[in-house]
């Protein structure tokens, strides 16, 4: 307590003395940022001497270091664990691309909290839990929103992005463009409370970063490496590294503006990974990466920094996780959450600032992966094959301890049990391998529709992109990954494009098609039910694949880029209710029709 306030309180105490009351402090502002597949060993702070991250670093010294913190082995699973406080499969969220990445509707999310309690909220980066209202940002609490919503980008250089649902094109290298847009809000929101969210979409490929920090890399030693057999790929890992560099600089940017601002003491600053690395490289000696339920897949950095309540230097021991921070940070911020849905996660506040720990429970955290599911407690970690781990005596996950300790393991395996029937529901029976080693274990399908004019007026537009819709005849993908692939090969009247739609608002919806076509005078047809519009691709539009996007080589399962342009092909009246919505040709006089990267539908009345 300050001597101010103890001051007050004697004034008060003291006979025939009155006072103003004593105004409450000013709510906390919030700043999040969450780095896209860089693994617990990518910062200097952690011990890489490949690199170094002084301003990520600021963050863990001048606050908590959460020693032991778990993500999801994937990017939308943590996002949606992060929003929610819940584990990612109760909120519909079971994969990353053809639409398992969204957030059910009926879920309330850290931003919508922060909204109800008055604050302005602002995401800028990659959102990727949905990409049609009711999934979209702007309807999930966030009154700005400027970035994309898919899963990948293909675009690094002034990229094509959205602002609250309209096109735009980013200025310079993405992570600079989304910390810029960052900014802007920061400074518009100084005098008032401010949630503002930066999910960067780095260093998640393609390998793609400005001359600038690539110099430092492209041709210095890796001194620290990955461990041995695993198959690191040099290029890869220094690509990484100076990406993760630029995120430093870009968060400096980011802390140097709260100080300016005189914002610093008051703002809960955060900086968490989603995923383990995307790249075998150096991560602590740990087993796993990226899409791995092993620790190496799923242990995170997480540095938690506010100087006006969390004492510089503070350190947590105690296991955590994503699906902690929603309670968390509403707690350090004195706010509601949002809705009644029960939470996964706890409050680390007094684990933060210091209060008593004696009640802190044993707790166990779960990590899943298409069926595949591992589970960890402060001492041991049950892999998805049954295998027992004692993390604090191995680390590196080298010795199976399940014969020494079968009640252990007995334990554990009851209560992945038990949490696979509570959290996952029915899935098919996991089943053993050619080792004997049990694997998976899956979901249901994802019968859900992809809504079209869900927004109404407030938000008219509807974007399908291709990675959300499925090829018939010979149409194929651009690339193997669905997210930001385009629709190629369209050459025959037998081949079409569908999506499985629901139409929400009955209305007239523009049309317009990115596309590009290397033959003029194609007629196509939109269908929906009984509702159809024909239009005609008008002219050649036929450029080159982008040659200056890329560092070193992107993996050959992401798609190369390239310039889209809208074909506008009219207006067409949908009646409301489910159905599928087809694109296809009635006349070819060419090669070849189009390529197609999205239709978008925009409400008009």
């Amino acid at each position: 307590m300050t001597a101010l306030r103890w001051l007050l309180l004697l004034c008060l105490a003291a006979p025939g003395v009155s006072a103003a009351p004593v105004e409450p402090p000013p709510r906390p502002n919030v700043v999040i940022f969450l780095a896209d597949d860089s693994g617990w060993g990518d910062y200097s702070l952690n011990g890489n001497t490949n690199l170094r991250t002084p301003n990520i670093d600021s963050i863990g010294r001048g606050g908590a270091v959460l020693d032991r913190f778990y993500v999801c082995p994937v990017c939308a699973p943590t996002r949606a664990e992060f929003l929610t406080g819940r584990y990612h499969p109760r909120g519909g969220v079971r994969g990353v691309s053809t639409g398992l990445e969204r957030l059910n509707a009926d879920e309330k999310t850290i931003a919508d909290a922060f909204k109800a309690a008055g604050y302005a909220t602002g995401a800028f980066g990659k959102w990727h839990n949905g990409s049609q209202w009711p999934y979209h940002p702007n309807a999930r609490g966030f009154d700005e929103y400027h970035g994309f919503t898919s899963g990948h980008w293909g675009e690094y250089f002034d990229p094509p992005l959205e602002h609250n649902g309209q096109p735009v094109r980013g200025k310079g290298f993405i992570a600079d463009d989304l910390t810029s847009r960052a900014l802007d809000f920061i400074e518009r929101n100084k005098a008032r409370p401010l949630f503002c969210y930066v999910p960067y979409n780095t260093p998640h490929s393609p390998w793609a970063v400005p001359q600038e920090d690539w110099n430092r890399f492209k041709d210095s030693p890796v001194g620290m490496r990955a461990k041995a057999g695993d198959p690191e790929d040099l290029d890869h890992t220094r690509c990484a590294l100076a990406m993760v560099e630029n995120l430093d600089r870009n968060v400096g940017r980011v802390l140097k503006r709260l100080d300016e601002l005189k914002l610093a003491d008051n703002t809960i600053v955060i900086y968490f990974s989603d995923n383990g690395p995307n790249s075998w490289r150096w991560n602590g000696g740990m087993k796993g990466r990226k899409g791995s339920t092993d620790e190496g897949g799923v242990r995170s950095t997480c540095f938690i920094r506010f100087p006006a309540r969390i004492q510089p230097g503070t350190k947590v021991h105690e296991i955590a996780g994503a699906i902690d921070l929603l309670p968390t940070i509403t707690a350090l911020a004195g706010i509601p959450r949002a809705g009644d849905k029960p939470l996964d996660g706890m409050n680390l506040a007094n684990l933060l600032l210091g209060a008593r720990r004696r009640a802190w429970p044993d707790r166990t955290i779960f990590s899943h992966q298409n069926g595949n599911v591992s589970a960890r407690s402060q001492q041991y970690r049950l892999s998805n094959s049954g295998e027992l781990f004692d993390m604090a005596a191995d680390p590196g996950q080298t010795t199976n301890i399940a014969a020494a300790k079968p009640e252990v393991a007995a334990r554990f395996a009851a209560a992945v049990a038990d949490w696979r029937r509570d959290v996952l529901g029915p899935t098919t029976a996991p089943a053993p391998n050619a080792k004997g080693k049990t694997k998976g274990g899956g979901l249901p399908p994802d019968d859900r529709p992809h809504p079209v004019g869900a927004g109404g007026a407030t938000f008219p537009i509807t974007p399908l992109p291709a990675r959300d819709g499925l090829a018939h005849g010979g149409i194929r993908r651009s690339a193997g990954a669905p997210n930001c692939s385009y629709f190629v090969n369209w050459k025959s009247a037998d081949d079409k494009i569908t999506w499985d739609v629901e139409v929400a608002t009955a209305g007239n919806y523009e049309v317009a098609i990115l596309h590009t076509a290397a033959d003029a005078g194609a007629i196509v047809e939109l269908s929906h039910n009984r509702s159809k519009l024909t239009g005609k691709v008008p002219a050649v539009w036929n450029p080159p694949l982008y040659t200056n996007q890329d560092t070193i080589a992107r993996p050959p399962g992401e798609s190369q880029m390239k310039e889209f342009r809208p074909l506008n092909l009219g207006t067409i009246q949908l009646e409301r209710g489910r159905g599928v919505l087809t694109l296809r040709a009635l006349e070819i006089p060419g090669a070849s029709v189009m390529d197609v990267r999205q239709v978008t539908l925009t409400l008009t009345k």
